[in-house]
């Protein structure tokens, strides 16, 4: 299988597995579903009249451990890609065409649920940076990552998976906690 389509694969299976009664902020699975229920479609179209920031996500967790993701309805979606270091990490940052172990979570803004993890498999998601392996947003939100850094990714959808498919919904802002589990030293 190609690694492009490994993170959309995960996801969908983590949809066919999807738990009924989960908390909406931040558990396991979304449930399947056609579309958002209609309180959640009123607020997903209606503005909030500023857009969020990295600052109005609260995540908890350390590098290594698996986060907890809260977006909060009082503010719209990003329209453009954020990212902000949570830990910072060691040595040389990430670089296109560096070969990255990562771990993330992923949480769907339009229904605030936890879509897909690597925490809960115990292995890591490898790419090489840059060679539009993975979506855009992580190809652009990962430059610069260093190892054991800690990111967070708001990812709106032109550089996620746009119209949706596999599992994701269209025109869905993703949001990442992204562990850099290995970031290769660059050598001079």
């Amino acid at each position: 299988m190609q690694k492009i389509g490994k993170i959309v694969v995960v996801a969908a299976a983590a949809l066919s597995l999807a738990a009924c009664g989960q908390d909406t902020k931040t558990q396991t699975a979304a449930p399947a579903g056609p579309s958002v229920p209609s309180s959640d479609a009123a607020q997903a179209t209606q503005s909030k009249g500023r857009e969020c920031t990295a600052d109005d996500i609260k995540t908890t967790g350390k590098f290594g451990e698996k986060p907890e993701i809260t977006i909060p309805d009082s503010c719209d979606p990003p329209k453009k890609l954020i990212t902000k270091d949570l830990s910072d990490g060691t040595g040389s940052g990430a670089k296109a065409g560096q070969q990255l172990k990562m771990n993330y979570l992923l949480v769907t803004w339009s229904d605030r649920k936890v879509l897909d993890n690597s925490y809960d498999r115990g292995e890591t998601f490898d790419l090489n940076l840059g060679a539009g392996e993975v979506i855009p947003g992580w190809d652009k939100g990962l430059e610069g990552i260093k190892q054991g850094g800690r990111r967070l990714l708001i990812i709106p959808p032109d550089l996620a998976y746009g119209e949706g498919g596999r599992g994701i919904k269209p025109n869905e802002t993703l949001v990442f906690v992204t562990d850099a589990v290995s970031v290769p030293t660059d050598k001079g």
